[in-house]
């Protein structure tokens, strides 16, 4: 570090801060991200432009933390696109990263980067390829819209289903440019659509939803596929998916909610045994036959209640509550329940949802009650939405519990939730007629509360009470006429001014002395307590003009001249109505009847009542107007459609068995035969191309374990594939990164030999990298070449041996021409074991079985720990769990290089750090279970070593033994 900053001035202090986002297999030092917040952008320039690539290396980590932490780095963008031609793997990664961020903002500059774009579309790295399609999208420049478009074809077409999924994303940015290049691109939707990997699945539906939403026919051939890979698609796939098959059901199957249906449960049986008995009296009817694939669908989605994405959860219950029969509805309740221990926010939406659903069917959430009931650290807005949904759950039978509850809520020091409190009270009053009176008389003893809010609020809903039973409750006017000197807050005192001239033949004696003080305070008066004084004064000089006309025109001459227009319009209108003269001709006459009209009771009903014209989960129906973009819910066809239309030629698409077959393609995934030789080479030279930056000597690991580091300073980009990398980040962080690089080279096996494969030879290789499929399977990289003189159609992964075997298979290789190869990625879980995983390796024509056995070592993962870490956990596997034996070594080869190299070798490990130069360690965990495996070498005098394996797999640790000391006995 010393020498990284001697140019910079010695008088200058940097301060900073270390941000260690991961120790990874770089190289030959240890990857450290170090943001500098005291560096200057001009000394960034100056390492950017360096001729050393460590100091443009060192500087692109910084510029990448400054954008981690939201800082504002576009004025480096000149010196950073230099390097985007770097031959440095981990330079460009780099650059790609900060591009994606500004390439919009600095779209000329990016413009004299396009043909390095359109090579690195071509790198033998997939996380390069998809990091220029993803930068050569963002560039929002109309004259390259060709360019992007060529791009998205070949990487719709790519092996890589990381770059497939990327390609879906770029779509829609590309349709966001031009919408002229529709068409084309629903071409590419549809192809991507047919693809069976579970990466892309989520990306490319997205991208249906954002191009051609109506276009249902596209979906009719994969809706099946869909419904059968949702369990494995990611969290944010499973609800765009879910979202989209919702719309779709809606217009392809009959309603299951008929009144007079009755369900033939041959094969489906009822969730509920009194749903069973409710049809018995029902046989009558001609029963509703539920589509298979409507069963389908809600079959398939169902697991995924258990979800810990409340998101996914979420448009399960949506689903269920817009697709699924009644009496299938309440097995969301459960879940949507769980969602309630979750941040506010999410509390917020559930509560909201299940307002909605709690109006149409209480039985659903009756049983979890108290799971509504307020906590004292509930936020407002949570408090109002869960008194809403108990509101909406009272009946007779569970009035008095939730009364009870009420009763404490009003005396909150949440001025906004006791009045809330207040409102539902009323609202339980007017639907449940048994406790109408016992609601009443407790508001009435709340009009003594010290609390304004509290009193105001009472008597605005002992208003709307009265109004149903107004002769019975001339107490309780005269009682609040007696407390309206000691009310201030202006909408209490306008209501009991309305009860007063709306019931004053009842009150006869009380009304006019209310007037009279009403009249002396009425200039003071809020403008809506001077509109129920003219209202009451109006309404008593119908009824009792002896006593009140004076002061009527009294306070009908102050409202003539107040400053407030409505004010003044009403007393005018009040004047030419109430008192006879010769321009009021016969409106007069009418008076009694406008004034004293019966008036129809106000119906206090839930603010959620109308929510479910919007679905459920939407922005429209948490806001409850229709946002941009949002998409209705078709009504139930009358006559299901043909369901013909999702036949297709695979019955059954099972996502981790190849032997399906697709239609035969004349497409191939590169235009010609030269293409496919070069790739096949730049593949299988990945790692070497690695190696060619000023720290060589990485493995291919390395590279792939530095992208997965990086791709989470990603995850702002709304664009970027934020799970993935998040997938991979947290992947990476299980397996535990080392701290010194693996030097060995990648051994290659032979799988199949031309001879026995009719010209079909495949060899493979583990790539020591974390597998993107499963984080519990070893991947495996298998080169495929076709050494015969005619070319091999659809290879592809058959039968595997035993059954059980989880296996994630590559996609089907349409053609392999003659002397041409192909490399391809699979996932192989062997459970800790070095039990070989024997399955079929097929072509068109013929059948071949072959195996791959893999050595001890190959089932590990590196993992990274501190010295005292190291002691700490070996401490704690003694005993059985210790295996032990002493070996002889050759004097010149114990050197810790030496060591290291045999020792990696043989193990994927990762190497600890040591303050004894006579014992070297290595820690690593098995990729299956994930159990800790610690290796340590005790050298003794006469080059003899105490080779020591502490795991809780034994049989592992037995086998490791042997491998090592053959190893080392060699070095």
């Amino acid at each position: 570090m010393t020498s990284l900053f001697s140019p910079l001035c010695a008088t200058n202090i940097l301060l900073y801060n270390d941000i260690v986002l991961s120790q990874q297999c770089l190289s030959s030092a240890k990857l450290r991200l170090i943001v500098f917040s005291g560096l200057r952008n001009e000394d960034l320039k100056e390492m950017l432009e360096s001729n050393k690539e460590s100091h443009k290396l060192e500087a692109m980590k910084r510029v990448v933390g400054l954008i981690a932490k939201g800082k504002n780095a576009s004025e480096l963008f000149p010196a950073v696109v230099k390097n985007v031609a770097s031959k440095n793997i981990e330079l460009k990664k780099l650059v790609y990263v900060y591009l994606v961020r500004y390439a919009e903002e600095q779209q000329d500059l990016a413009l004299l980067s396009i043909s390095t774009f359109q090579r690195a579309l071509k790198d033998p790295n997939q996380f390069i390829r998809a990091s220029a399609l993803r930068v050569l999208s963002s560039i929002r420049v109309p004259i390259i819209v060709p360019i992007m478009m060529l791009a998205i074809k070949e990487a719709a077409a790519d092996l890589s289903p990381y770059v497939r999924k990327t390609s879906a994303h770029a779509i829609q940015k590309l349709y966001s440019l031009d919408a002229d290049q529709k068409e084309q691109l629903i071409e590419v939707i549809e192809k991507l659509l047919k693809d069976k990997s579970t990466l892309v699945a989520g990306s490319v539906v997205m991208a249906f939803e954002e191009v051609c939403p109506d276009r249902i026919d596209l979906i009719h051939k994969n809706y099946r596929k869909l419904c059968n890979l949702l369990v494995d698609v990611e969290e944010w796939g499973q609800v765009v998916i879910i979202s989209m098959l919702t719309r779709y059901a809606r217009t392809q199957f009959t309603s299951p909610w008929k009144e007079d249906a009755v369900f033939d449960e041959n094969n489906e049986k009822a969730f509920y045994d009194s749903d069973s008995e409710e049809k018995k009296g029902q046989t009558e009817s001609k029963p509703y036959i539920m589509d298979p694939d409507h069963r389908l669908l809600l079959r398939n989605t169902k697991p995924l209640l258990q979800s810990r994405n409340t998101a996914v959860v979420m448009s399960v219950a949506q689903l269920y509550w817009h697709l699924a029969p009644k009496h299938e509805v309440s097995i969301v309740t459960k879940s949507l329940v769980r969602l309630l221990r979750s941040h506010r926010e999410v509390q917020y939406i559930v509560l909201q949802n299940i307002a909605t659903m709690s109006i149409q069917r209480k039985g659903m959430f009756e049983p979890f009650m108290k799971s509504f009931y307020v906590r004292s650290t509930d936020a407002t807005h949570i408090k109002t939405l869960k008194l809403e949904i108990l509101t909406n759950l009272a009946n007779e039978a569970n009035i008095s519990t939730i009364l009870r509850e009420f009763q404490t809520y009003v005396k909150s020091q949440d001025k906004a939730f006791a009045a809330a409190t207040i409102q539902a009270i009323g609202r339980c009053a007017t639907n449940i007629s048994e406790v109408t009176d016992t609601c009443l008389n407790g508001l009435v003893l709340l009009l003594s509360n010290r609390d304004e809010t509290v009193v105001a609020e009472s008597v605005v809903v002992i208003k709307k009470l009265l109004q149903t039973q107004p002769t019975q409750h001339s107490e309780i006017i005269k009682h609040m006429a007696k407390l309206f000197d000691n009310i201030t807050v202006p909408m209490a005192r306008a209501s009991i001014l309305w009860l007063m001239g709306e019931y004053c033949e009842r009150v006869p004696k009380i009304a006019p002395d209310v007037l009279r003080k009403m009249a002396k305070t009425f200039t003071t008066e809020e403008d809506i307590v001077k509109l129920q004084t003219v209202n009451l004064a109006a309404k008593l000089y119908l009824t009792n003009s002896k006593q009140t006309k004076l002061l009527t025109q009294y306070i009908l001459n102050l409202g003539k001249y107040d400053q407030n227009y409505d004010i003044r319009d009403r007393t005018r209108f009040i004047r030419q109505l109430i008192v006879p003269n010769e321009k009021s001709g016969a409106l007069n006459k009418y008076a009694r009847r406008i004034l004293l009209a019966p008036k129809p009771a106000p119906v206090l009903e839930s603010a959620f009542k109308d929510r479910d014209r919007f679905q459920l989960g939407t922005l429209s129906h948490s806001l409850n107007i229709k946002a941009t973009g949002y998409q209705e819910l078709s009504d139930w066809p009358a006559v299901a459609p043909d369901q013909s239309v999702r036949n297709v030629e695979v019955k059954e698409w099972a996502p981790l068995v190849g032997k399906a077959k697709q239609p035969k393609s004349d497409d191939k995934f590169y235009s010609d035969e030269e293409e496919e030789k070069d790739e096949e080479e730049s593949e299988s030279s990945g790692s070497d191309d690695s190696s060619s930056s000023s720290s060589s000597s990485s493995s291919s690991s390395s590279e792939g374990l530095f992208y997965d580091f990086m791709l989470p300073c990603e995850l702002h980009d709304t664009d970027s594939t934020s799970l993935l990398s998040l997938y991979l980040f947290i992947n990476l962080l299980l397996c535990l990164s080392v701290t010194t690089p693996s030097f060995s080279p990648v051994k290659t096996y032979e799988l199949l030999h031309h001879m026995s494969g009719k010209g079909l030879a495949a060899k493979y290789h583990f790539p020591r990298q974390p597998c993107l499929y499963q984080p519990n399977m070893v991947a495996v990289q298998v080169i495929l070449t076709n050494c015969s003189d005619h070319s091999l159609e659809e290879i592809h992964i058959g039968d595997r041996s035993p059954a059980s075997l989880n296996i994630h298979c590559f996609n089907t290789i349409e053609r392999l021409e003659p002397e041409a190869s192909v490399t391809v990625s699979m996932g192989i879980d062997f459970s800790d074991s070095t039990q070989a995983a024997n399955f079929q390796l097929c072509t068109k024509t013929d059948q071949f079985s072959v195996s791959i056995q893999p050595a001890v070592g190959e089932l590990l993962m590196p993992s990274s720990m501190t010295e005292e870490e190291f002691c700490k956990d070996q401490g704690k596997l003694l005993g059985m769990n210790e295996t032990s034996a002493t070996i002889t070594m050759a004097t010149a080869n114990t050197s810790s290089l030496a060591i290291n190299k045999q020792l990696l070798s043989v193990a994927n490990v990762g190497v600890v750090s040591s303050s004894q130069n006579n014992i070297h360690r290595f820690a690593g965990r098995t990729v299956s279970s994930g159990a800790l495996v610690l290796v340590s070498l005790e050298l003794r005098e006469s080059s003899t070593a105490l080779l020591t394996i502490n795991t809780e797999k034994s049989i592992m640790a037995s086998m490791l033994l042997r491998d090592l000391k053959q190893a080392l006995a060699m070095a």
